[in-house]
């Protein structure tokens, strides 16, 4: 049975329209993402990406003036052929006032206003541009777009039924090595009887069912499941709107051996029963 290719999108436009936000989007949706690579290279990547991820591997390549007299090939290439995948040319534009309060928020010059004025540089990129919009096969005017309705918009075009659903991660630890530094909820399970006093259950962990069962049995820990798990469903609708596809959930104990690693194990059950798609990690089981 053979693969179908994964897509290429090359995404162009101008500066300030938000070439950035779209590259991080299809990241996001799982896309092999290459900034400001001239034109002529495009099927150099794809070829290198097809060896080592295989041609499935969606590719979103960003293409833009910054690469100077390479960029003028872009308005002739033919992707298809050279890369043997179907390809969208993304074009993201705005209305110059649009471009020049983002550009002077990032305070940043424009590539081609040389010793003039912002405004002549958007002129000059426009001209540049002209012919590669009119091979636009998806223009987005973001004028009027914050950046969550812009990524919303990219997910809407590029994203498939698997890349669209938020992924979580629940990770035990233990608070004496430090909370992870990337956790967007933390729970401490230190309210709970400590399984270590438990002579018949100090050896084991978390993972292993009487230990499991002992937790989940303390009074107030039914209780936290109940309250919790509603809260980060909630939350979890509340980041797929907002156009966040990913979140860590932290579950902690003392030394990230019982009660983290059991509560952890029945939180992530029950958010997967809830249709998440989710993961669990252990950080520190095994460090003591």
């Amino acid at each position: 049975m053979s693969i179908e290719p994964g897509e290429l999108v090359i995404i162009t436009g101008m500066t300030g329209a938000g070439r950035s936000t779209a590259a991080k989007e299809l990241e996001d949706l799982g896309y092999f993402v290459v900034d400001n690579l001239p034109p002529t290279l495009v099927p150099d990547v794809v070829s290198m990406v097809d060896a080592e991820r295989g041609t499935s591997q969606p590719i979103a390549i960003v293409v833009d003036v910054r690469s100077g007299a390479f960029f003028d090939t872009l308005a002739t290439q033919r992707y298809e052929r050279s890369t043997g995948r179907p390809t969208t040319l993304l074009y993201l534009d705005a209305s110059d006032d649009a471009l020049v309060r983002r550009q002077e928020a990032a305070r940043r010059p424009h590539p081609l206003q040389g010793s003039g004025r912002l405004l002549d540089g958007l002129a000059r990129e426009r001209k540049v541009l002209e012919t590669t919009r009119g091979r636009a096969d998806l223009l987005i005017d973001t004028t009027g777009l914050n950046v969550h309705q812009l990524t919303k918009r990219i997910a809407n075009h590029f994203g498939s039924a698997e890349s669209l659903q938020l992924k979580v991660t629940v990770i035990s630890f233990g608070f004496k090595y430090g909370i992870p530094v990337d956790a967007d909820f933390v729970a401490d399970m230190r309210f709970l009887p400590n399984p270590h006093w438990v002579p018949e259950l100090r050896a084991r962990t978390g993972q292993d069912v009487d230990v499991a069962d002992y937790v989940k049995a303390q009074p107030g820990a039914g209780a936290f499941l109940e309250g919790y798990i509603p809260v980060l469903q909630l939350v979890a609708r509340g980041y797929l709107e907002e156009g966040k596809r990913f979140m860590t959930v932290a579950v902690g104990c003392t030394g990230g051996k019982h009660r983290s690693v059991a509560m952890s194990e029945a939180i992530a059950q029950r958010l997967s029963e809830g249709g998440l798609d989710v993961r669990t990690t252990h950080r520190d089981l095994g460090r003591e």
